[in-house]
């Protein structure tokens, strides 16, 4: 594994700034400290800043000394979850309520890294766009900043994100092409029906009956509409209705959730949740109301620049560090927006068993978005590693548009 010693001498000064992220969450569009506190570390480093993209978002720009070249994108998420923190060692969260559940901090600390690296080290040829992006958790700060001209400004050849990866081995790369990770979308579905009294059901037309039966009526699309080889998840995580005992309501709904790797089986499972949900309805002489929303796209790793990045990975960290089949998670991840506009690779880094973390963490496991997680700092060093190796061998060759790998012969593809 080459870690570059730099980033080993420097560990100190950015696991400081990792907890001190970690001790200060802030919620989607809300990252103004975060946001401050890395624009003064670029500042400080001597690195173009650009402020306001999506609210809080952050751009710094280092250009090569070796001349105009390709451009190439690499972003951390800066926000935080609406979590209560269970752990008490001493970075824990100091906002009731929030908390660095999922990495962010961890993220943002490996891109700062990266930047302090290559602001003293300009021998390449081209230009590094650092994008710290907020609203990752529900808020679409990627799309945010896209629609306030993020690519427009900083245009760019390729675009690489990294997460941490609990379970995975500690310092372990995971990355495939295609579907990585799934679309989020959400759904409510109101049947309106008329109430009575319990004891005379026949008075009145019973909502919390027919939306039972809309229930089991839903998992038949998985099972019977789409493909059984095509992935697809449809979770009802919620169900309302009446207040009382002996009144039946004049309505009852549920809402949940659909996650697809492709937007075809996207659009099939919203035609058929309508459907199922009004024939049902009519069934039992009730009105259904539907609403779908289409939160992120499924994200799609490019394969010429996932065939890059894994290059990257196997020659840097050697192929013991890669692994090569990771499995594809229905999470959901809204990096894809970003790949839908500019080719590149997102890639998972393993955060270990939870054994890295400190005395005083909950007891529960370190999953993300468990109020016991905690990000793995051995990470610090390899992550930003693996982002300078990538710029490096991105941008060695600008006659090449995707890499320094001959994509035309690599047996990669």
């Amino acid at each position: 594994m080459k870690i570059i010693p730099e980033f080993l001498e420097q560990q100190s000064l950015i696991q400081t700034i990792r907890r001190d992220i970690h001790a200060h969450p802030e919620l989607k569009f809300t990252e103004f400290r975060t946001s401050a506190m890395v624009t003064q570390q670029l500042r400080d480093w001597h690195i173009p800043v650009h402020l306001g993209l999506g609210t809080t978002g952050v751009v710094g720009t280092i250009t090569g000394q070796l001349g105009p070249g390709k451009s190439i994108g690499l972003r951390a998420d800066m926000d935080a979850l609406p979590l209560t923190e269970h752990n008490t060692f001493a970075h824990a969260s100091q906002h009731a309520g929030c908390m660095h559940a999922c990495g962010h901090d961890g993220h943002t600390a490996m891109l700062l890294s990266a930047a302090l690296y290559l602001s003293k080290h300009r021998q390449f040829q081209g230009t590094v766009h650092l994008i710290f992006q907020p609203a990752e958790e529900g808020g679409g700060g990627a799309r945010e900043m896209m629609k306030d001209g993020l690519f427009e400004l900083f245009p760019c050849d390729a675009i690489f994100g990294l997460h941490n990866w609990p379970g995975m081995p500690e310092g372990q790369f995971g990355v495939i092409p295609g579907p990585m990770m799934a679309s989020s979308n959400e759904f409510k579905i109101t049947l309106k029906g008329k109430g009575a009294h319990a004891a005379l059901p026949h008075n009145g037309i019973d909502p919390v009956l027919a939306t039972s039966h809309l229930v089991c009526a839903l998992q038949s699309i998985i099972t019977r509409n789409k493909k059984p080889i095509d992935t697809a998840v449809l979770s009802i995580t919620q169900f309302h209705a009446g207040h009382a005992t002996n009144v039946i309501p004049d309505d009852a709904w549920i809402s949940g959730t659909v996650r697809t790797f492709t937007t075809e089986v996207l659009d099939l499972l919203e035609i058929r949740l309508r459907e199922v949900a009004q024939s049902i309805a009519m069934a039992f002489s009730c009105q259904a109301e539907v609403e779908f929303t289409r939160n992120y796209p499924p994200l799609i790793n490019h394969p010429i620049q996932t065939a890059f990045a894994l290059e990257v990975m196997r020659t840097h960290f050697g192929k013991d560090c890669v692994n090569e089949h990771t499995e594809p998670t229905m999470g959901a991840e809204d990096f894809a927006f970003m790949l839908e506009h500019v080719p590149g690779c997102y890639a998972f880094i393993g955060n270990g068993d939870g054994s890295h973390r400190s005395t005083g963490h909950g007891l529960g496991p370190c999953h993300l978005h468990n109020p016991s997680y905690d990000f793995n700092d051995n990470l610090l060093p390899i992550g930003a590693s693996y982002w300078v190796h990538l710029v490096h061998d991105f941008l060695k060759n600008s006659s090449n548009t995707t890499g320094a790998v001959d994509l035309k012969t690599s047996p990669l593809i």
